[in-house]
């Protein structure tokens, strides 16, 4: 099929979106709602692309807290709309603490926002003119969630998987079973069978059963080698770093990335020195293409939209006003 998106019905809307945004999914109907939000730095077009596409928004489902799937969430509750997350994320946003989205560990901004709902495994959601369950998958992150409309056969997966890998896992945060937790979750979707894969970044599969095998053994091999996943998550996280500040001038990488908590704890975690893992780390991408030097900047390869610095300037989760009420304005500068 040289269109996978062909296989949707009618009644869901799907958005493509390179990073730092995630994919949209907008469900209109008598409940009109969207599965994750977008990076902050493009929340103006996330919402403009909703309101062209429905007269109003009921609900933001986010499938877990990170930048790129949270960060259209302040300005869609502003004009109105509630937010559902699950209840591991939920209880902590409500609770504003420091360590919410992973934002600052993460170094990834993320506007304040509130949460309307919490999300339980089973739950079952209105989304549109369509009834969801909710299917808790923990591993890329302990709230993570993902969404089934068992008619159709559809399955929102968010950064569970993709065409072409799976999510980074979390071993500084989460712990060491956290590659096992991954791939438990990864089986548990593979069980229900799906039809379509709604992967959070990249295509929709065109083959669902061969992406669901790739995912499984690319999620053993995670397990069976930590070191290599702690790589994997640093590999990503500083891609992404790289593509919401239009890359980082050469002289200043070295500062950049001995002031990260996730370097420094990954460094930990494979008995390395921050110094080491930092160069090894930068040496190892631009050998392998991942990232590229241009104008004296390394940059991510990687397809990615332009991010304005300006957006990068909100506060971090730690100086987050307290919980404000649904539609306030929760946009604060640092």
């Amino acid at each position: 099929m040289n269109n996978p998106t062909e296989l949707l019905p009618t009644w869901a809307i799907w958005q493509h979106r390179p990073f730092p945004d995630a994919n949209l999914l907008l469900l209109p109907g008598r409940a009109p709602a969207l599965v994750d939000s977008g990076f902050v730095g493009h929340a103006e077009e996330t919402r403009s692309w909703v309101q062209a596409r429905t007269g109003r928004l009921d609900l933001v489902v986010n499938t877990h807290w990170h930048s790129d799937h949270v960060g259209g969430n302040a300005l869609l509750q502003a004009s109105g709309a509630r937010v559902a997350a699950s209840a591991p994320d939920a209880e902590a946003i409500r609770r504003r603490d420091p360590g919410c989205c992973s934002a600052e560990f993460l170094d990834q901004p993320v506007a304040p926002y509130t949460v309307d709902e919490s999300l339980h495994d089973g739950q079952m959601l209105r989304l549109g003119d369509t009834d969801w369950e909710v299917i808790a998958t923990p591993g890329h992150t302990v709230g993570h969630v993902a969404l089934w409309q068992p008619e159709e056969r559809l399955l929102v997966v968010g950064d569970a998987l993709s065409d072409y890998d799976v999510g980074w896992v979390n071993l500084v945060l989460d712990g060491p079973e956290a590659t096992t937790t991954a791939l438990n979750s990864i089986q548990r979707l593979a069980d229900l069978a799906p039809r379509v894969l709604l992967p959070s970044h990249g295509p929709i599969p065109a083959d669902t059963g061969a992406a669901i095998a790739h995912a499984l053994r690319r999620a053993q091999r995670l397990v069976d080698d930590p070191g290599g996943a702690v790589w994997y998550g640093a590999r990503r996280i500083f891609a992404f770093a790289l593509m919401i500040r239009d890359g980082i001038p050469i002289a200043e990488v070295d500062a950049y990335l001995h002031a990260r908590t996730w370097l420094t704890d990954a460094a930990r975690l494979l008995g390395l020195t921050p110094e080491k893992l930092a160069t090894e780390l930068v040496d190892g991408m631009l050998r392998s293409g991942a990232i590229v030097e241009r104008d004296r900047r390394l940059h991510a390869t990687a397809e990615h939209t332009a991010v304005a610095a300006s957006a990068l300037d909100v506060r971090f989760p730690r100086d987050w006003p307290s919980a404000e009420p649904p539609g306030s304005d929760s946009v604060h500068p640092k």
